[in-house]
Order: C-alpha cells, then structure tokens, then sequence
C-alpha cells in the first residue's frame, strides 16, 4: 500500500474487527496519523470500514476474517504472508446477553460463544498472525479492566470478566513462551466505552478515548514484555 499522505510514516496497522465501534475508530485514527491500515471484517456486507476505504484510497486495504473460524486465520495469513505489519491489534470481543446473570445461571452454550469469542479466539489470532508482524513490532488485544483479578471489589458481568481475565491469564503465557521476543505485548484495557458493546450510558465517547488508545498504543514500540494498560497508559493490576 502507498500513499502521498503528507504524514505518511510507511508503517502498516493489522486492526482485527474494523467494520465498527472501537475498531473502525482506531482505524480512523491510525489514518490521521499517517498509517496505513489492513483492517479485517467478519462478512461481505458493506460497513463504516468500506466508507473510510472509499475516503482513503490506496491506504486501507479490507480482508474478511472470523476469529471464531480456524481455517480462516490461516488463510488471512497466507494472504499476509509477503506484509510487514508494524503493530497487530485484535479488537474482537463480544457479551452475554444477560450480563446480570451470575456463573452458575448462564447457559453452556452462551458461556461457550463468549469464551470462544473472548478468549480463545483473539489467542488463535496472535499465534496465527503473529510471524506478519515486524520483529520491533506490537501485539496487542483489547482485554478490559473488568479482567482485572485484584480491581474485582463488586461483582457482576460474571461471564464476561472470567473471559477477559482469562484472556489476560493466556497472553501471560503467550509472553512466557517468547519471553526473548523482542516484540511488545500489550493488553488494553480501554474504560467504559459508548459502543455497541459498552451501551449508550458509557461515560466515555469514543472521539475522546481513541486517540488515547493509539497513543498508548505507539508509545509501548520499542519495549518487549507484556504490560496491561489502561487507554492513559498506566498499568492495570492484574
């Protein structure tokens, strides 16, 4: 991908989970930064993604990916396979519908979709794509401060904290098992959010977050190891 972009940098952003909310903002946001972008949809419809394609030629390039699918990840990463991808962010993420409902009341099925989708999902991603992306480069997952073990004081959202902390407690490992890698590891913890998935009480909006999240995001290049952070930077306990 190429660009005439005053404040082209030349580098190239892997956003998984871009046709809206948080991920198509980030992509926006990477733009204005001067970017490119490879941003991934789950379907063939048209979304907020194709739109900043329109208005960004040559600079986002589109690819369908579910992160639930295996064989899809592994055909994103043949396709990938001749890119270098300076930071990788995997946004997917999803809820229960009932999020009052406690442990013991959801049901195998939903307690399956969101851990699938949470958890295990974003972790097969990292480890398919994971050789795309640049040995100075970034991984990062969009996890949550509801993950977080110690800030736990309240309960509630049950099954979407246990997904989150779990995901949190698989990338632990993940930076375990390269812990020579000299890539940084990044596991965001962006706030309540109004989005499709934080609802329209959020006290945040996205036009406010984002750019914090990028920011963050650009300022952990060039440090290896895993950190959980919140959208200001500061570390979130675990």
């Amino acid at each position: 991908m190429t660009s005439n972009h005053a404040n082209e940098t030349n580098k190239t952003t892997l956003i998984v989970g871009a046709s809206r909310g948080l991920g198509h903002a980030m992509a926006a946001e990477f733009l204005g930064r001067g970017w490119n972008v490879i941003g991934t949809v789950r379907g063939s419809d048209r979304s907020q993604l194709h739109d900043l394609a329109d208005a960004h030629p040559c600079r986002v390039e589109i690819e369908q990916l579910d992160v639930t699918e295996p064989e899809q990840i592994a055909a994103l990463r043949d396709r990938l396979a001749e890119e270098q991808i300076d930071i990788l962010f995997v946004n997917a993420g999803t809820a229960n519908t009932n999020q009052d409902e406690t442990i013991a009341e959801v049901s195998t099925d939903e307690f399956i979709r969101v851990m699938v989708t949470n958890a295990l999902s974003p972790m097969r991603v990292v480890e398919g794509l994971q050789h795309c992306v640049t040995p100075v480069g970034l991984i990062g997952v969009m996890s949550s401060g509801q993950g977080s073990i110690s800030n736990n004081k309240n309960g509630g959202h049950e099954v979407y904290r246990g997904s989150k902390a779990a995901l949190n407690q698989y990338m632990r490992s993940y930076a375990a098992r390269h812990a020579h890698d000299s890539r940084a590891l990044v596991l965001m913890a962006p706030g309540w959010i109004r989005t499709g998935l934080g609802g329209p009480d959020a006290p945040f909006g996205m036009e406010e977050t984002v750019p914090q999240i990028v920011t963050t995001l650009l300022a952990q290049q060039g440090k290896p190891g895993l950190r959980y952070l919140d959208r200001e930077g500061c570390d979130v306990p675990w």
